[in-house]
């Protein structure tokens, strides 16, 4: 498949509009259920969601309601996307090419609460086993995004939402030349030319030292510059350092279950 990936809030649902107007068969809905309404105002020209949101692998293919099962070699050519949970456990038959992006990690902190207004952090809640504040899972998620495509060693292009609403013709241009098909002007006129970025505050939580790698590591994705030896370490490192408020996370979350249980019991 050709697989669309980031956070949420990160620019997916417009890359994804963008390569369905260049040619691509595709999979999802433009407003899904349960929140395709609730959720229209923060993006009307569709989402373009599925199941597959939360990955191509044992509990999803096949479709666990309609035993529905799709084939690698049957949707190479099928767009689909994937959020970066998702994309690091889908199997690695459905990664033919990944196209990334990435969202400046306040601008998504500040999306994500707008967000939350909207569907009251629900579809957030059915999307991700675990409750993060908006910074740390921006960049549990984009570590894992560089960790994966280094490991597994896939087709990526990773760009940036600023890039594309910076300059749609040179963005969409080289996705296009990379993936060797598809309608360019075609694809141009599904950009939201109307698309804007303001500056956001620096989310509280976050410490000086964690928000300068955290502006390193947006850096280095905007302008496609390498990863040198020496700054992976520092990430390695500084994922370290925040993996307790992930682990701390997932264990309220597991004792806040167990609770419910006893209530109901």
């Amino acid at each position: 498949m050709l697989l669309v990936s980031g956070t949420m809030r990160s620019g997916t649902s417009m890359w994804m509009q963008i390569l369905i107007a260049a040619g691509f068969p595709h999979i999802g809905d433009a407003f899904p259920e349960p929140w395709g309404d609730a959720l229209r105002s923060a993006n009307p020209r569709g989402f373009y969601e599925s199941q597959l949101v939360s990955g191509i692998y044992y509990a999803t293919n096949p479709h666990p309601e309609t035993g529905a099962y799709l084939f690698p070699e049957q949707t190479a050519r099928h767009v689909c996307k994937v959020f970066i949970p998702g994309l690091v456990r889908t199997d690695s038959a459905f990664l033919n090419r990944v196209v990334a992006t990435v969202r400046d990690w306040r601008q998504y902190a500040a999306s994500l609460e707008r967000m939350h207004v909207l569907a009251g952090g629900d579809r957030e809640r059915a999307l991700f086993d675990v409750p993060l504040d908006p910074p740390v899972r921006w960049w549990m998620e984009n570590f894992a995004l560089v960790r994966d495509i280094a490991t597994r060693r896939y087709a990526a292009h990773v760009t940036t939402y600023a890039r594309l609403l910076a300059d749609p013709e040179g963005e969409i241009g080289a996705v296009l030349d990379w993936l060797g098909e598809g309608d360019r002007q075609a694809a141009l006129a599904a950009v939201d030319r109307g698309r804007t970025l303001t500056a956001a505050p620096t989310p509280d939580g976050v410490s000086p030292r964690h928000a300068r790698v955290f502006d390193d590591l947006y850096a280095h994705l905007h302008t496609g510059e390498d990863l040198s030896p020496a700054f992976v370490s520092l990430l390695n490192r500084t994922d370290a350092e925040l993996r307790p408020r992930l682990l701390a996370a997932r264990e309220g979350a597991r004792a806040a279950v167990t609770r419910q249980l006893i209530a109901e019991g």
